[in-house]
């Protein structure tokens, strides 16, 4: 199920997006079970980042993860496990064994590969009453929260356009992006897809005729990566700004299949 929410400007779409993941982050702690939220990097989460911050909420029960990450130390300042860290999680009540990051500064091919471990033993192998984290039907684990945003060139995470990652069958893969003439770690949309809630933040003038094309024109998942993330098990929520929306035809706040 594919939803689209516009609103008047990025400050609004960010407000949106707080609202929203609070109150699943309280349900999953009233319900008494994990929260597994995989964050995102990018301008508009780091504004996110600093309002979730803020909030009165218990993050104890919450496991974090990340889409897509760039092959440096966690120091560096491309890192987007540091902006994470930075603006958010060095803020909260959050043990040190909840954050799951992916390991930019080793091996490429080895850190998808220990990630999609951790994936598996934290993620898959939670199971509670009325609420089975791994998808019965797939043996993938389901993530409650994918956090996504969408890149001027139609891509996601570190999906690009034309790249191998695209039609990856594991978890997790070292995705080589001959325009950045280096690796990028990622999710793949088989993992994607499974999450119990997608949000994607798309905000700016600049994103309106490839948000167009995403969201109303044909298919080509190739050249718009950000078409493979549909969700097999849950909702993906598009909550955008104005200008974002500009080239858009549908009418939007409502429901679209």
């Amino acid at each position: 199920m594919l939803h689209c929410v516009t609103l008047e400007n990025p400050e609004a779409v960010v407000h949106e997006a707080a609202k929203r993941i609070l109150h699943l982050v309280a349900t999953a702690q009233e319900a008494k079970r994990d929260f597994h939220f995989v964050l995102s990097g990018g301008t508009t989460p780091k504004r996110l980042y600093r309002i979730l911050a803020d909030a009165n909420i218990s993050w104890d029960h919450v496991h974090f993860f990340w889409g897509d990450e760039r092959c440096v130390h966690l120091d560096h300042t491309d890192s987007n496990y540091k902006m994470a860290h930075d603006t958010f999680l060095s803020k909260i009540n959050v043990s040190a064994s909840h954050v799951h990051r992916l390991q930019g500064e080793i091996a490429p091919p080895l850190s998808a590969h220990n990630y999609e471990k951790t994936i598996q033993a934290i993620v898959g192998l939670s199971h509670f009453v009325g609420h089975d984290k791994q998808c019965p039907y797939t043996g993938i684990p389901s993530f409650d929260l994918v956090l996504l945003g969408m890149g001027a060139d139609g891509h996601t995470a570190s999906l690009f356009p034309e790249t191998e990652a695209l039609k990856a069958k594991t978890w997790v893969v070292a995705n080589f992006v001959p325009k950045l003439s280096g690796y990028r770690l990622t999710l793949t949309p088989i993992l994607l897809n499974q999450a119990a809630n997608i949000f994607f933040l798309v905000t700016g003038s600049d994103k309106a005729k490839i948000l167009q094309a995403v969201l109303e024109g044909p298919k080509n998942t190739d050249l718009l990566p950000s078409q493979l993330i549909h969700g097999e098990t849950g909702n993906v929520t598009w909550i955008i700004d104005k200008a974002a929306s500009a080239c858009l035809g549908m009418i939007h706040d409502k429901q679209r299949t």
